[in-house]
């Protein structure tokens, strides 16, 4: 009975969320922008504290920089496997490949992580995170926009409140700042601060989370080879980072966080940069099939852990 409460705990949080975003589309209780004014909340207020707040608190040294650099080289590597598993699986789109790299952790992964382990620090998924966000903001958008918008590219990484409150954490935390604040009792109110405004976080991303979920828009049939894809893809990755963390590494890396990280479906974006209606379709729906399965096993990991 203890261990159904403690899976009840975690999971219930996220099933209920989930329920009422898919209860306000249906009872029209939130619009389309309403819904997407939520995300510009989370991206651009709440998140960047839940980032900042990790990266300043976490603790540094030269084996975490091989953290980061090791994600986003997995990352590399998952857009190769993507080439060759979208030959293999014959499945048609220029943008198809990119479903094997790259991860929705901050529209996603942060409230997981939250409720997955609760006891840990966030640092151990963030600095996992630094890697993949690296990657989705210089190397995949530049290969996804054919490098055609070099500027626009910059002016994202300029005007992102989340690579913001990275750094601005990153500086806190490796410099010593943040140690020095916490000695003479200055950390306190920065820390108020920031559980103040990443409180709601988990609860407005799987809102929106919840709301977009619509099961009779994703086309199963069509979808699965993508879905196969991208499981294949992760799993290797997956399986490197392992083998990596273990022998290389001496176990720096929490390979909870990183388990989560690689269940992740890939990057919301994707889609906007389909050539074509239908692969814009195809890729969304295999977004949205991806989700599912992102909370499938996070419900598995919830009743294993």
């Amino acid at each position: 009975m203890e261990n159904l409460f403690r899976i009840l705990q975690t999971a219930l949080p996220v099933l209920a969320a989930l329920a009422l975003g898919v209860l306000c589309r249906k009872l029209n209780f939130l619009t389309r922008d309403g819904v997407d004014t939520l995300k510009k909340v989370v991206v651009n207020l709440t998140l960047p504290a839940v980032v900042f707040a990790a990266f300043a608190t976490a603790e540094y040294s030269l084996q975490t920089i091989a953290i980061p650099v090791l994600v986003f080289l997995l990352c590399c590597l998952g857009l190769v496997l993507g080439r060759l598993l979208a030959r293999l699986l014959r499945l048609p789109g220029r943008v198809t490949p990119y479903l094997a790299a790259g991860f929705e952790a901050g529209m996603l992964g942060y409230a997981l992580f939250a409720l997955l382990f609760p006891q840990a620090s966030s640092a151990k998924f963030a600095i996992l995170d630094l890697g993949q966000t690296l990657f989705v903001f210089t190397l995949y958008k530049a290969l996804l926009s054919g490098g055609k918008e070099t500027k626009s590219l910059w002016k994202d990484i300029v005007n992102t409140p989340i690579l913001w409150g990275t750094f601005a954490g990153l500086l806190v935390g490796a410099t010593g700042l943040f140690a020095w604040m916490v000695q003479n009792g200055s950390a306190a109110v920065v820390t108020s601060l920031t559980d103040f405004l990443s409180a709601p976080t988990g609860m407005m991303i799987l809102l929106a989370v919840g709301y977009d979920l619509d099961f009779g828009q994703i086309r199963w049939r069509e979808t699965a080879r993508f879905v196969v894809l991208r499981l294949a893809a992760m799993a290797i990755l997956f399986a490197v980072l392992l083998l990596v963390n273990r022998t290389l590494l001496h176990g720096i890396i929490f390979e909870g966080a990183a388990l989560l990280l690689f269940i992740l479906p890939p990057p919301y974006v994707l889609p906007i940069f389909a050539d074509e209606p239908s692969q814009r379709a195809q890729i969304s729906s295999a977004l949205s099939a991806l989700t599912v399965v992102t909370l499938l096993f996070f419900a598995v990991m919830t009743v294993a852990m």
